[in-house]
């Protein structure tokens, strides 16, 4: 970014990146929401088998296919934060 934009540049750009964030997060909602349903969905399945929902060896298995497919920014104590979370809320559903 130039060192000499001036506030009104900075101030549009500032709501442009803020828009583009907004944009983001719909799309994730949309994601955690389908990860949800099919969350739910095993579920399902799990009970009928007799299985238990948690299943800490295919957690740590994610997470760590996650670890290695992240070329990113997001630092990995970060990833499996994020990811800890969405799995525990998903687990929390299916009971």
């Amino acid at each position: 970014m130039k060192k000499n934009m001036g506030q009104s540049d900075l101030l549009k750009n500032l709501k442009e990146k803020r828009k583009e964030i907004d944009l983001i997060d719909q799309k994730l909602l949309i994601l955690l929401n389908q990860r949800l349903r099919i969350a739910l969905e095993i579920g399902k399945i799990k009970k009928e088998m007799g299985k238990k929902i948690y299943d800490p060896v295919r957690e740590k298995k994610i997470l760590d296919r996650l670890k290695r497919k992240n070329k990113g920014l997001l630092k990995e104590e970060d990833l499996k934060k994020i990811f800890t979370t969405i799995m525990k809320v998903c687990r929390k559903s299916q009971i």
